[in-house]
C-alpha cells in the first residue's frame, strides 16, 4: 500500500473482493497451480456478473417503485452481463503481481500465474471531438459555472484528477504558465484525497493558451463574489476548482455537469477524460510534433502518446501521401 496511489489500491480490493472466489484464497500458495488459475479465469468469463453478484435478488416483487422492482436475472432472464477481455486481463495480472511478490519474499519458489495465457484485451477507440464540434462545446461552455475547468482541459489536455488538484499557487496568470504538482481523487471508503501526479513525468510546467488565461481570470472573479457571499462558510482551500463554499469538488459531480453541457449543446455523449483525447488530436492535425504532445499532457514515454492516437496519425499518413502522389503526378510546362 505504500507504493502504490491510494485509488490503485483500493481498486485492488474491489478486484479481490468481487472477483476472487473462497475457494482459490483458501487454498495454500504452495500447493497453488496454474491448472486452478486458468479453470477461475474461465469461469468467470462465461458467468453473468448479474447471477454471480445476485444483484436483483433483494428486490420485492411486490414494490411499486420501478428501482426496486426485479428485473433480469432476478427474473429468470439472464441479462448475459460478461467480464470484458481487458478486464479478464486486469484481473488475472493483480493475481500474477501478488504472486511476484510472495516469490520476492521466499514464500512461493515460482510464479504459477505467469503460465497462464489470458486473452489481450484492446483498449476501445474513442473518437474525439471534430474542430466545429470542440468550438460548439467550449461556446456552449461559457454559461456554466465550471467554465474555465472545461475550457481547460480541451485547450491543454490535462487529467480531472490535475484538474481539480489544481491550486492557484500553481498558476502564473501573468506569465501564462501552469504547474501540475498534484491530484485530487475519489477514493471508496476514504474520500477525496490529493496525492503526487500519476508518474514522474506527469509532474510538469505548461504554457497557458491566452484564451485559458482569460477563462480563468473570469473564473478567479467568480469564485472570490461566492468567497463574500458564502462569509465564515467560506472553506480556504487554495485550490482554483471549488464550491460555492470553497470546497473541494467531487468527481463525479463534475462528470455530471460535463454531461449536461453536452445534452444542452446538442453534442454526442463523450467521457470527461475524451477531452484530453480531443486535445492531442486537434494538435495533431496541425502539424504540432508529437514529442510536444507528450509534454503537454504528461504521458511517460512517447510510444504512449504515439499508440493512443494512432487513429489520428493514420489521417495524417493519408494527407501526406496523398500530396506525395500530388507532387509525382506533376508536369513540367513546355
Amino acid at each position: 500500500m505504500h507504493k502504490v496511489r491510494p485509488n490503485t489500491l483500493a481498486r485492488y480490493r474491489a478486484c479481490l473482493r468481487l472477483y476472487f472466489p473462497t475457494h482459490l484464497l483458501k487454498k495454500k500458495l504452495s500447493q497453488l497451480t496454474a491448472k486452478d488459475i486458468r479453470l477461475w479465469l474461465d469461469q468467470l468469463r462465461v458467468t453473468c456478473r448479474c447471477c454471480a453478484l445476485g444483484t436483483d435478488t433483494a428486490r420485492d416483487p411486490c414494490a411499486t417503485q420501478p428501482q426496486q422492482r426485479p428485473r433480469c436475472c432476478a427474473l429468470g432472464h439472464c441479462c448475459q452481463r460478461y467480464l470484458s477481455p481487458l478486464t479478464i486481463q486486469y484481473i488475472h495480472g493483480v493475481l500474477r503481481s501478488a504472486l511476484e511478490h510472495a516469490v520476492r519474499e521466499d514464500d512461493l519458489p515460482r510464479n504459477v500465474a505467469r503460465n497462464v495465457q489470458v486473452p489481450v484485451g484492446r483498449q476501445q477507440r474513442t473518437e474525439p471531438f471534430t474542430p466545429h464540434e470542440a468550438r460548439t462545446f467550449l461556446d456552449a461552455a461559457q454559461g456554466f459555472r465550471l467554465h474555465a475547468l472545461f475550457d481547460l482541459a480541451l485547450r491543454t489536455g490535462l487529467r480531472r484528477g490535475e484538474l481539480l488538484g489544481l491550486r492557484w499557487s500553481d498558476l502564473d496568470l501573468t506569465g501564462g504558465t501552469l504547474a501540475i504538482r498534484q491530484t485530487l481523487q475519489y477514493v471508496p471508503g476514504t474520500g477525496l484525497v490529493i496525492s503526487p501526479t500519476k508518474t514522474p513525468s506527469s509532474e510538469r510546467r505548461i504554457a497557458l493558451p491566452r484564451e485559458a488565461i482569460a477563462s480563468l481570470t473570469r473564473h478567479r472573479d467568480q469564485q472570490q463574489a461566492d468567497c463574500d457571499a458564502a462569509g465564515p462558510a467560506w472553506a480556504d482551500t487554495g485550490l482554483v476548482f471549488t464550491t460555492k463554499t470553497g470546497a473541494p469538488l467531487q468527481p463525479s459531480n463534475v462528470n455530471r455537469d460535463f454531461h449536461q453541457l453536452l445534452r444542452g449543446a446538442a453534442l454526442r455523449k463523450i467521457r470527461l477524460h475524451d477531452l484530453r483525447h480531443s486535445c492531442a488530436s486537434l494538435l495533431l492535425d496541425q502539424g504540432v510534433d508529437l514529442i510536444v504532445i507528450k509534454e503537454l499532457l504528461g504521458h511517460a514515454h512517447i510510444a504512449i502518446t504515439a499508440d493512443v492516437y494512432a487513429h489520428v496519425r493514420l489521417r495524417l499518413q493519408r494527407d501526406a501521401t496523398e500530396r506525395m502522389s500530388g507532387a509525382l503526378d506533376e508536369r513540367p510546362e513546355p
